[in-house]
């Protein structure tokens, strides 16, 4: 008998144009440097020119872009999108928290948190998706979300109900999408050792109780979430839609 063996799906980018926000530090730095490694050509977007100049040098000529943007001015990232040749990945890693107990959060928090972690997040997919579908592009929508965005925590009322919007939105984004063969998902880390995370950290009650959650014992680190944001963003993952990759040391296991 002649036994024929499936061939694994390509990890590999090479060819294929990606856009990641919040890319000058974390998570989205660590996402860029992923993608341009399995070979994509990265467009780099944060507020600060001189940040992402520094990342673009640390990567290399040719493999990457900086593109100086706040993506908080909705109308000015579509422009962006528009004026250049869309995009086959898209990754949204902007992001905010100001922990607060749920009695002391002011309209600015909401305002500040909501803003940037869920409409900031809406229009930016919304301008590269609709690339995609005018271009017909098979394209792949990662948005780093949390397991906040699936448990409840203290301190975090508004960062959770921003992040179960990001996971509502990618579900229903995923059903409109699919037809046109955009797939989109969440990446939802636990805590992550970047300076966001810092914040709630260096209390050292609150760190105990963080590292009594993560069953792996551990916090995490950009590089636990590289291979996922290269498998998201690759055919290897060609059937998966609408749903979360949870990274997060066995937080949200009990």
């Amino acid at each position: 008998m002649t036994v024929s063996l499936p061939a694994t799906p390509s990890f590999r980018l090479d060819g294929r144009r990606a856009l990641v926000t919040g890319a000058s530090r974390g998570i989205g730095l660590a996402s860029a440097a992923a993608l341009v490694e399995a070979g994509a050509h990265v467009t780099l977007v944060a507020r600060s020119a001189g940040d992402l100049a520094a990342v673009v040098d640390a990567i290399g000529p040719g493999r990457a872009e900086a593109l100086p943007l706040d993506i908080l001015d909705a109308n000015a990232v579509r422009i962006a999108v528009a004026e250049r040749a869309p995009f086959d990945i898209f990754v949204n890693a902007a992001g905010c928290n100001r922990p607060r107990m749920f009695l002391d959060v002011t309209e600015d928090d909401y305002d500040t948190i909501m803003d940037l972690n869920v409409r900031a997040a809406f229009f930016a997919t919304q301008a590269v998706a609709a690339r995609m579908v005018e271009s017909e592009l098979a394209g792949s929508i990662i948005q780093i979300s949390s397991q906040m965005g699936h448990v409840g925590g203290a301190l975090r009322g508004v960062y959770c109900a921003s992040k179960w919007a990001i996971e509502g939105m990618t579900r229903a984004l995923a059903i409109e999408l699919a037809r046109h063969r955009v797939r989109i998902n969440t990446i939802a880390p636990t805590f992550i050792e970047t300076a966001l995370a810092a914040q709630s950290l260096r209390d050292p009650d609150y760190r105990r109780h963080v590292m009594t959650k993560i069953k792996l014992g551990r916090l995490g680190q950009v590089e636990d979430l590289m291979g996922a944001v290269v498998f998201l963003a690759s055919d290897a993952s060609g059937m998966m839609t609408g749903t979360s990759m949870v990274i997060d040391g066995g937080w949200t296991a009990g």
